[in-house]
């Protein structure tokens, strides 16, 4: 499977805020969407980690923003796992407007795998790490 997944979108009227670009809260948002829908296409997530006793959360986010995104711009949100620990990853993002392919934003996200019953720090399943492709780190910035 490829590492990197992508989520195209048209930013909505809701999305814009009192300097008529992107609201910074909407970015952690749309962070969790495109994460979602990765960990969903790759099969490992909310119901698949169920299933093995676990759960996904944040540990941190972390954004740059580079430029506005505005009303109508049509942007292009990339994801892929950087780096993977034993119960946990490191989760990249870009915002990319696709007009100009100019890098709008870019973050970091650290999550951790949570035993469901206890909430502590779970050993990732070998059914996940099978599921897992990292993005080479001469590709990813």
């Amino acid at each position: 499977m490829n590492p990197l997944f992508t989520l195209a979108l048209t930013v909505p009227a809701s999305a814009i805020d009192e300097n008529d670009h992107v609201n910074n809260v909407v970015y952690v948002q749309w962070m969790q969407d495109v994460a979602s829908a990765h960990a969903d296409q790759a099969g490992y997530g909310v119901a698949q980690c169920r299933e093995l006793g676990g759960t996904w959360v944040v540990r941190s986010h972390s954004i740059e923003y580079l430029g506005a995104a505005r009303l109508g711009d049509r942007l292009r949100l990339e994801t892929w796992v950087a780096e993977l620990g034993r119960s946990g990853c490191q989760r990249r993002y870009r915002f990319v407007r696709e007009s100009d392919a100019r890098v709008l934003a870019r973050a970091v996200s650290h999550y951790v795998y949570l035993s469901s019953e206890s909430l502590r720090p779970l050993a990732l399943p070998k059914p996940l790490l099978e599921m897992i492709t990292l993005m080479p780190k001469d590709t990813a910035s």
